[in-house]
């Protein structure tokens, strides 16, 4: 028997467990559960008669994301949206060109762009644009409005920030439309109510979800420069060209440039 036991080379797994109602318990694994996804903070299905592993389940997921997904995008296709070809096509290469040809910015050696401001006065199309990209891709589209998102309790609005990116990061290929973005976006200050703090710090944990910021200085700072390289690699790929050259450089400084003197300055006003 020693000598059987040796050839099979038999390995006992245990895992420790602990349970909803609070203690641990050192328990077994059936032979059918994958071993390689018993990592910390994983969910499973334990046999309290046996104390066995019967089956490992999904990450738990919050029910307001879950609702974000079952959220439908309606069927707009890009012709129904009309007199918006130019916010159109800067859509496109933004949104679907990274994930339907995603060889293009290899070749090219930039990123792609990780997210999408649309900004304007009401009624101008901003979320019928983002309605249209998710009915002509086939990706998950998380929808949510950034009103519904604070919290009257400190740190659930934060925690359901990191939720939702945690969320979309295991269901690749996912885009994220957040609806009034300004209703969280406002201006930082140090004064001010707790509700304006917990809003402040939403806003911090979305930026930190989207890698961080720089602060902002004289000129083009690092960020700028990248967005230049970015943008003059899009100009290559819309002449259908694998590499870039001085004007495409000079195009985007030229466009940077131009943003950068509405930034922190945009007023919208209408007549009627």
């Amino acid at each position: 028997y020693l000598v059987l036991a040796k050839q099979l080379k038999l390995v006992f797994v245990v895992v420790i467990v602990k349970a909803s109602s609070g203690p641990r318990y050192v328990v077994g694994c059936r032979s059918k559960v994958d071993k390689e996804k018993l990592t910390a903070a994983t969910r499973v299905v334990l046999d309290m008669t046996t104390l066995t592993i019967m089956r490992t389940l999904p990450r738990e997921v919050d029910p307001v994301v879950y609702n974000m997904l079952h959220e439908d995008p309606g069927n707009v296709s890009y012709s129904a949206v009309g007199g918006l070809s130019d916010q159109i096509r800067e859509l496109r290469e933004s949104i679907e060109l990274p994930l339907m040809n995603p060889e293009l910015f290899l070749r090219v050696g930039i990123k792609p762009p990780k997210g999408v401001l649309l900004y304007g006065p009401p009624g101008t199309g901003k979320t019928l644009l983002a309605r249209a990209i998710a009915s002509n891709i086939d990706a998950n589209f998380l929808k949510i409005v950034s009103s519904a998102i604070i919290d009257k309790y400190i740190g659930e609005s934060a925690r359901l920030i990191r939720e939702m990116f945690n969320y979309a990061r295991e269901h690749q290929p996912c885009i994220i439309f957040m609806d009034e973005i300004d209703a969280i976006g406002g201006r930082r200050f140090s004064e001010g109510t707790s509700a304006d703090r917990e809003i402040q710090r939403t806003l911090m944990e979305l930026l930190n979800q989207l890698d961080g910021f720089d602060e902002l200085g004289k000129g083009f700072n690092g960020a700028d420069l990248r967005n230049v390289c970015t943008e003059a690699g899009m100009a290559a790929i819309r002449a259908e060209r694998d590499y870039v050259i001085h004007e495409d450089f000079m195009k985007a400084v030229r466009k940077l440039n131009d943003a950068k003197k509405l930034e922190s300055s945009a007023h919208y006003s209408a007549d009627f």
